[in-house]
């Protein structure tokens, strides 16, 4: 009985520090939200918190610039799906293959991926200045003037712009998730394949990709809950801008509160955003079930 007891209490001391983090960092912070979103409140302690209902909700839902961050989110879907995912699985594809120099390829790929976000979106903005920018400069040279724009001041252009910086900032962190599923791949499969003559394309259609389905889910939810919270590389070389062209929910979410002290607002856009991320995320959890 002493036993039983004394394992019980060394259980909860070694699991105590997490749940306490977990608490505060994350079930505190998510209950205090989903109560703001039904109040006002201007951030400052002390100030009162009046209870509004769904107001909030309403006023965000008939809000033009949320509809916008939403289709710019669907926008950063769309690169990461049509864009990222064939990127990165071809990255994959090519680092775990016989090729000579996979090892400095692995190293290279991987570089932007280790670099600050904040460095990345400074390199880019001066690389697409409109004056001075290396990619106008390259453009004027090869004698396509017309071309050259004010790459992130254009409004369509610059949500897209920041989207292609993204994919090439993590083509090498989803490289490694479809790596890791290649190389679980037993050579069995693929030396089986070969004596039945599948090869080249069809080896690579009726083999790797279906047996890489736990990378594609991966990827998949990873891609989705991203595109959903993405903030730091929008707001280093956008800042939503201009006119909420390239805004997204979280920029948005970030105005509302820290510039105009809508925190009531603000919270509601999270519980929106949390609420969207967790049915897109069952969703793709039962699109890439297993089947029996």
């Amino acid at each position: 009985m002493k036993k039983k007891v004394y394992s019980k209490l060394t259980i909860i001391i070694f699991l105590a520090p997490a749940l306490i983090m977990l608490v505060a960092f994350i079930l505190y912070p998510v209950c205090n939200t989903i109560y703001l979103s039904f109040n006002e409140w201007k951030g400052i302690y002390g100030s009162p918190v009046t209870f509004v209902g769904l107001k909030n909700y309403i006023d965000v839902l008939k809000s033009d610039s949320f509809w916008q961050s939403m289709l710019n989110s669907v926008f950063f879907m769309i690169g990461g799906f049509c864009i990222l995912m064939p990127l990165s699985f071809g990255l994959a594809l090519l680092i775990t293959s016989k090729l000579r120099g996979t090892k400095f390829m692995k190293t290279a790929f991987f570089m932007p991926v280790m670099l600050s976000t904040t460095a990345v979106a400074l390199i880019w903005v001066y690389l697409l200045n409109p004056s001075f920018g290396a990619v106008n400069q390259i453009l004027n040279t090869a004698g396509l003037e017309g071309l050259a724009k004010d790459w992130l001041s254009t409004p369509g252009l610059n949500i897209w712009c920041v989207i292609l910086v993204n994919e090439w900032m993590y083509a090498g962190y989803n490289m490694l998730i479809f790596a890791a599923g290649l190389v679980s791949i037993p050579s069995d499969v693929y030396e089986a394949a070969k004596l039945d003559g599948c090869t080249g394309i069809k080896q690579l259609r009726y083999i790797s990709i279906p047996l890489s389905r736990e990378s594609f889910k991966i990827f998949s939810v990873l891609c989705v809950t991203g595109c959903l919270k993405a903030f730091d590389l929008v707001w280093a070389m956008t800042k939503g801008g201009p006119n909420h062209t390239s805004e997204v929910p979280a920029t948005l979410l970030y105005n509302e509160a820290f510039t105009f002290k809508y925190f009531g607002k603000s919270s509601s856009i999270g519980v929106l955003l949390l609420i969207l991320g967790i049915i897109l995320s069952v969703m793709l959890n039962n699109f890439f079930k297993k089947e029996d």
